[in-house]
């Protein structure tokens, strides 16, 4: 594998590209630096973890076209012969042979093969005209993804709350549905999905501490711990039973108010020093 690699402005320098959240732009880059001299790489997960972006970041540039997935694993850079043109003197062939069999190079632009006609283009004699299962799993709803938005993980991606905490890098961390059940258990005294909204609102009033994809979740762990020593939902409640005149305990043991409001005998007055 080389030390050196390229990158088009005809690529990158694209609305289309630059509209991507800063995340997917860098790993767009790291697999550059990593693919092999035909552009393929073997552990798109394993530089993705690397370099600290989302498997979300992966789903995206598969949708957006700026790499072909399969079901190996094994992921192709669309416009790898755009970016870079290496001397065939130099160039080292993929060892990903089948892979390789299964895409089409026109206009220096990799595709995959969907019929078994051979042409001036075409990588290899052999047909595939099946759908790529790997494809499948990275593909994204195109409709349903607005390049306008500000969010910059896609609506479509299922597991998802909704709750969207803006992160250092401008960026968004959507929290996963499975993370509040998580905590619902771990924190029963908090109420998770009011606490992640006061968050959201803490980091867009606070934009220069903000927290980092890798640091976000040690951020929601102490502020949820914290809310749990405080009391919680039940010092919450607590308060709102004060707001409204009356504490806390007659508010939820409505028996014992039934006994304040109950007569005292004449005895009972007398033992008190009432009659």
């Amino acid at each position: 594998m080389a030390n050196k690699r390229m990158f088009s402005l005809d690529v990158i320098d694209t609305d289309k590209f630059l509209d991507m959240p800063a995340s997917t732009q860098c790993l767009y880059f790291q697999l550059g630096m990593r693919a092999d001299d035909d552009g393929f790489v073997s552990s798109p997960k394993k530089i993705a973890k690397l370099a600290n972006c989302a498997e979300d970041d992966l789903k995206l540039l598969a949708s957006k076209g700026y790499i072909i997935p399969f079901e190996s694993g094994i992921i192709v850079i669309t416009d790898w012969n755009v970016n870079n043109s290496i001397r065939s003197d130099r160039k080292h062939d993929t060892r990903f042979r089948e892979e390789f069999s299964r895409v089409t190079l026109k206009d220096n632009v990799y595709s995959l093969a969907t019929n078994c006609q051979a042409d001036d283009n075409q990588l290899s004699g052999k047909c595939h005209t099946e759908v790529s299962i790997g494809l499948d799993k990275y593909r994204l709803d195109k409709d349903s993804i607005d390049i306008n938005t500000i969010c910059p993980e896609p609506e479509t991606v299922s597991g998802l709350s909704g709750i969207k905490i803006p992160l250092n890098d401008k960026s968004f961390y959507d929290v996963p549905l499975e993370k509040i059940a998580f905590w619902k258990e771990t924190y029963p005294a908090v109420d998770i999905e009011q606490e992640l909204k006061k968050m959201v609102a803490w980091s867009d009033a606070n934009p220069t501490k903000r927290k980092t994809r890798r640091g976000i979740g040690r951020f929601v762990n102490s502020w949820l711990s914290k809310e749990q020593d405080r009391g919680g939902r039940r010092r919450q409640d607590n308060s709102r039973g004060m707001q409204q005149g009356k504490p806390f305990y007659e508010a939820e043991q409505p028996e014992y108010l039934k006994y304040l409001n109950t007569e005292l005998t004449p005895e009972e007055k007398a033992i008190l020093g009432e009659g």
